[in-house]
Parts: C-alpha cells; structure tokens; sequence
C-alpha cells in the first residue's frame, strides 16, 4: 500500500470540501457526481439562485426543516444538467445519505451508486436502492477527520 487515499475516500473528500460552501448553518452538504473516476458536477445546499441565504434572510422552516434550500444533491444534479453533462451510471459522493425527494431524484437520474458520509434520516433509502439495484456505501468519516458543520 502507497498510502494514498482509495478512490471512495478521494471523492468523499471532495464533497466535504464541498460542503463548506453550503449556505444554511443548520446542516452542511456538499455531493459530487463522478462516473469513470472523473469528478462530473458538485453541489451543495443552498438557497435559489438569486435569491438570500439562511444567514442573510433567516432560515424558512417547515416541519422542522429548514426549506429555504436545494438540497446538495439536487444542485449537483442540476449543475450536471445545466452543463449538459450525462451522469447515468455515475456515482454520487454526498456528506450526508439522501433524503426521500433527493434519493428519488437521484434514483431517476440513473446513477447507480452513492457514497455517504453519514446516516441521515430515512431508513427507506434501503429498501428502494436494493430494489432498484443501486449501490448504497457507507462511507463513515475517519477518525479524527472534520467532520462537516451540522
């Protein structure tokens, strides 16, 4: 061993250091999509383009949630399809596992893996991602390594 990162912790990273851009204090997650060991799109949880931040206008919640925000991997899928970058059969790296409305966006994005960082929140994913015959990783942060804000 050469001592250099895998390729899995490579990307999870990248979308660590994605996540600092994130714009709503409440949770930051950054998601990369890379297909062929090429780094595709990013994204990270943000306000609408144009529009201001949480830390500008205050966060906007719902249920408990904060909603003034795209989600992470939402936005990498939109940066992919605003550059006109194909990402079926990627992988999508992202801090924290997706929630219910991104998992289905990533699902019909036609991905076929995602990476996680952390568990967050919905268990379905599981189920869905087995049924679908997308890989699902569990790539908990090392110990030691900062973790992202959230």
């Amino acid at each position: 061993m050469d001592g250099r990162a895998s390729w899995d912790q490579y990307f999870m990273d990248i979308a660590r250091m994605v996540a600092t851009r994130a714009t709503c204090d409440r949770k930051h997650v950054g998601a990369v999509l890379v297909r062929d060991r090429t780094l595709l799109s990013t994204g990270y949880n943000g306000s609408i383009r144009g529009l201001g931040h949480c830390s500008e206008e205050g966060h906007m919640m719902e249920d408990g949630h904060c909603v003034r925000t795209v989600h992470a991997e939402a936005n990498a899928i939109i940066q992919a399809a605003k550059n006109g970058v194909a990402i079926d059969g990627a992988t999508i790296y992202t801090t924290a596992s997706p929630c219910w409305p991104c998992f289905k966006l990533i699902a019909n994005s036609g991905a076929q893996r995602i990476v996680f960082g952390e568990f967050y929140r919905d268990e379905r994913i599981f189920e869905y991602a087995r049924r679908l015959g997308i890989e699902l990783v569990d790539l908990r942060a090392p110990a030691g390594a900062p973790a992202p804000k959230g």
